[in-house]
């Protein structure tokens, strides 16, 4: 009789044995899951860093440079007055024109035969 209970002892310890293998099995495929992971989001974090030092960078290059056409037309302080350039271009426009039309004048277009 002990023989048989012997014999059930050492199969349901096989078994336990087994499955502990299977859950150590497991446990190690999800350490690496996740030491995987965490390398993936330490990659996503340098790379949005990266993107965002980028973006401040172009953000303030542009402010720069917005700060500096305004200055350059006359749009902030300290600057000539937006009606006068556009007057200035309007003028040189009818200038052009007039000067075009004179030429017409002097020079006038031979006949086609």
């Amino acid at each position: 009789m002990s023989s048989s209970r012997d014999r059930v002892e050492d199969t349901y310890e096989l078994q336990n044995d087994q499955r502990l293998e299977d859950l150590h099995s497991k446990l190690r495929t999800l350490r690496g899951v996740t030491s995987d992971i965490y390398d993936d989001v330490e990659r996503q974090n340098s790379a949005l860093d990266t993107a965002r030092d980028a973006f401040s960078s172009f953000g303030s290059s542009l402010a720069q440079s917005s700060r500096r056409a305004g200055q350059a037309f006359g749009i902030g302080p300290g600057g000539v007055k937006q009606w006068r350039t556009i007057g200035y271009c309007a003028a040189a426009l009818i200038g052009l024109w007039i000067l075009w039309k004179m030429l017409l004048w002097f020079w006038p277009s031979s006949p086609t035969p």
